[in-house]
């Protein structure tokens, strides 16, 4: 899968049960305790790192101080006793006692990105959890440099590391979790490399195409409606964010028909926010490059159902729209008839996210799933009550909680949060059957989930997602978390689609 150019999204990923003859780098895991630093796994590799090899790093490790600390980087020519490796590279995992698979994909992650211009690359963390191990190192290594031009390209010197070996006691360890691992990872790559690509380059037809490319690639059936189409089929929400753009909206719909049991996924495709006539500060507007990350992530996340060929069907209906002031831009004030006849009084036409989702989340329904997730950039209420890396869950009860807890144990750290009553009230229209906003801006997160939950089908089990914060990074990097798209929540959304294919 690519969203953007022909090349590798993350390092080759193959298990092994010796250390090879060129090996650049060996990663060992090490951790912390009030005895001092450990080597682990202790014993799965005996036969790789025996005891005096092991004494023999410690004592190096110690003589520059390394202590364990989570995602600690220490780096040390091999000893001789390693043949074939020309250094060591210790990657901290903090206390065993705490250690879990989200502390040794962070840490596997760290070390990843540590390891630019180096060709093969061997580690024992496989032996903790592979499958951690392998997604940390794949999105880790992760970079995203298409549009450099030979003047700012990576030296050989800064490219992304090329081979990671992983260890593994015996020939039939692992075979299956680690093609889940890579598939994942690279779905979650896919998802950051739509949200990285420019607007000038990613525009509603742009993005329908090359979502369309992929899905038939898949073999997803692939419906794409252009503006004529949408405006027809009574589409007044995509349509009226996409006014104000010379590059139209589109309604893409792709279907993996895997089983009996139906999903409906449903995703913010905007592909540049300005905020429309109620245009955002000028301040930090580049970032709304990010605006279409819940359109990227299921997206991909409909293809990684297909390739693991899950036993569910799964449909994933995305709207795109870029939102732009001009003469034909909507107004606030302007009233708009959402798919499915609800009209609408647009008060903020910056609260343009759930216009587009309404009539999305309207047409999902109409193929009577059994589940409906939708995942937007929805607010920045979001980071507000929660910060910049935990998504916000509601939602029906049950459904909410399940799609969060799954979300933490992946470690994408989705909470679920309410949707009080006495808010709804607040989005009454003087005019119409709804306003896009309340008249303040308290609870706004829950405000818009209320809002979409005008749209959802009687019975149906809801989740919706907001991950303003989380889906885009613009700060410096983090365990497997480089600057810019993140893939969230890729791995929450595949992870919940095994939970219930799995019922």
């Amino acid at each position: 899968m690519t969203a953007v150019a022909d090349r590798p999204l993350g390092p080759e990923l193959h298990r092994t049960e010796a250390i090879g003859p060129d090996t650049d780098v060996l990663v060992i895991g090490l951790t912390s305790s009030e005895n001092g630093p450990a080597i682990v796994p202790e014993d799965l590799f005996g036969d790789v790192l025996d005891a005096d090899v092991r004494a023999e790093l410690l004592d190096q490790l110690g003589a520059v101080g390394a202590k364990g600390k989570a995602e600690e980087l220490t780096r040390f020519p091999a000893p001789a006793s390693l043949e074939g490796v020309t250094s060591v590279l210790a990657v901290g995992l903090g206390s065993a006692e705490k250690l879990d698979a989200e502390q040794i994909r962070r840490s596997a992650g760290v070390a990843g990105r540590s390891l630019s211009g180096t060709e093969l690359v061997s580690t024992t963390l496989s032996g903790l959890d592979l499958t951690a191990a392998a997604e940390g190192f794949y999105l880790g290594a992760y970079s995203f440099t298409p549009f450099r031009s030979s003047k700012s390209a990576p030296k050989s010197d800064e490219r992304p590391v090329v081979r990671i070996e992983l260890l593994v006691p015996e020939p039939s360890f692992g075979i299956v979790e680690l093609l889940r691992a890579q598939l994942v990872a690279e779905a979650v790559a896919t998802a950051r490399d739509f949200v990285n690509t420019p607007p000038s380059h990613l525009y509603p037809a742009e993005f329908a195409a090359r979502a369309e490319a992929l899905a038939e690639a898949a073999g997803l059936e692939v419906e794409v409606l252009d503006e004529n189409a949408l405006e027809a089929g009574g589409y007044g929400g995509i349509v009226g964010v996409g006014k104000g753009s010379s590059r139209p909206p589109r309604l893409v719909r792709l279907t993996y028909a895997g089983g009996p049991k139906k999903v409906a996924l449903v995703g913010k495709g905007i592909t540049f926010d300005t905020g429309g006539i109620s245009i955002k500060p000028a301040a930090n507007m580049e970032n709304m490059t990010s605006d279409m990350a819940g359109a990227a992530a299921v997206v991909a996340t409909a293809l990684l159902a297909a390739r693991l060929s899950l036993p569910i069907t799964v449909t994933a209906t995305v709207p795109m729209a870029e939102n732009m002031p001009s003469a034909t831009a909507q107004r606030p004030g302007d009233v708009l008839t959402q798919y499915g006849g609800t009209t609408v009084e647009v008060i903020n036409t910056d609260a343009e996210g759930r216009l587009i989702l309404a009539d999305a989340i309207v047409r999902a329904g109409e193929d009577e799933p059994d589940y409906l997730i939708d995942v937007a950039t929805l607010t920045g209420a979001q980071m507000v009550a929660l910060g910049t890396r935990t998504p916000g869950v509601m939602g029906t009860d049950d459904f909410r909680d399940r799609v969060a807890r799954i979300s933490r144990e992946v470690g994408e750290n989705g909470w679920a949060m309410p949707l009080p009553a006495e808010l709804r009230s607040d989005l009454n229209s003087k005019v119409a059957d709804l306003a896009n906003v309340t008249p303040h801006r308290w609870g706004g997160m829950l405000a818009a989930g209320l809002y979409l939950k005008e749209f959802v089908p009687e019975g149906v089990q809801w989740a919706h997602v907001d991950i303003a914060g989380p889906a885009y990074n613009t700060g410096g990097p983090f365990g497997y978390i480089g600057k810019g798209g993140t893939g969230v929540p890729v791995r929450t959304l595949i992870a919940v689609l095994e939970d219930i294919a799995a019922e």
